[in-house]
Formats: C-alpha cells, structure tokens, sequence
C-alpha cells in the first residue's frame, strides 16, 4: 500500500501563501506548533509549495533515535510530543520537507537564517522540535491547505490514485504531474 500525498501543480499556483497561513491557523487550533508544514517556493519552473512526499522508505523515520517518526495510516506521521528536536530527521530528508522550529528564549531577538548553518544552530533554553506535514490527520476534511487554494493548485492524493501518483513522485516528472492535474479534472 502506498502512503498518501499532496501534489502541487506549478502552472497553478499564484504564490500567495494562503496555503501556508490555512496550515499555521489549523495547527495552532490543535494546539500543535504554529509553523507551516510547507514552504511555498520560487523557481524557473513555476511557482509552488514544498512538503513532505511521505516517503514509502521515509529516511526521516529511519533516523529518528526516538521513534518520533512513524510510517502508518499511509503516512509518515511525527509525534510532536515524543521529538527530541535532535534535527537528524531534517538533515535525512532528501526534499528539505522537514523544519526544525522552537521558541527562541527571550535572550535570543532574532531567528537564524533558514540555512544548514541555521539547521545546526542551538540557543540554550530553546525547545525545538522537527515539523513536517501530517494532512492534517487530525482534521476529517483533510489537508486545510488543498481546502483554502484559490485556484485548486494542490490535490490530496489516496486510495486508487496513490498507485499511479507514487510512480510520478519517484520519477520526478513535473510535466507527468501537470497531465494528471488535467486527468483528474475531466
């Protein structure tokens, strides 16, 4: 059985963060970090978000020394709570999908750039912990970000069409990616 993911579709999106906002709001309502899961991006390409592609062999679980990171219900699931904020899942993760985000201590005014030198960073009295997309498994009407689109840029992938979506993901196929956007509409 193949993990569920959201999909992106470059030619789509507007670059407007509305995804990244929906995401910071749903967490914080479940008392979960207050950090978005994805991270729109620029590109020659097109304009899109990054997040996690719940990987089926997930080398961020393979990594976590506490089993913060779990592959099941066809995700790669963390547990904010059991996280030792020990940045190993982050520096694992081929796709930069996973953050690593605390509350600096008051000492600390500002937050390191997002740079690997900034991954490795460590202010004394931070609690951080790694943060990923989760679907918002927590959430009946799935993922908020594929709710709020304005313009239906990204599509929650399971069931049936998971199979056909994983062989593009592996593949890397942007233009594969956009035909199946199209597919899915007729």
């Amino acid at each position: 059985m193949f993990n569920r993911f959201v999909i992106a579709n470059p030619d789509r999106c507007l670059g407007c963060y509305t995804c990244m906002a929906a995401c910071v709001v749903n967490h914080a309502k479940q008392g979960l970090q207050a950090y978005p899961r994805l991270h729109v991006t620029y590109t020659p390409v097109g304009t899109m978000p990054v997040q996690c592609h719940h990987c089926e062999d997930a080398p961020c679980a393979l990594v976590c020394p506490v089993k913060a990171i779990e592959v099941k219900e066809q995700m790669v699931k963390l547990n904010e709570g059991l996280c030792i904020g020990c940045k190993m899942c982050a520096l694992a993760c081929p796709f930069g999908a996973i953050t690593i985000q605390g509350t600096p201590p008051p000492s600390v005014q500002a937050e390191p750039a997002r740079t690997l030198t900034a991954l490795l960073a460590w202010f004394a009295g931070q609690k951080t912990i790694g943060i990923k997309c989760d679907l918002c498994d927590f959430d009946e009407q799935g993922p908020q970000c594929v709710r709020v689109c304005p313009t239906k840029a990204l599509q929650l992938v399971e069931g049936g069409d998971v199979e056909r979506w994983s062989r593009l993901k592996r593949a890397g196929a942007v233009t594969g990616a956009v035909a199946m956007f199209k597919e899915a509409e007729g």
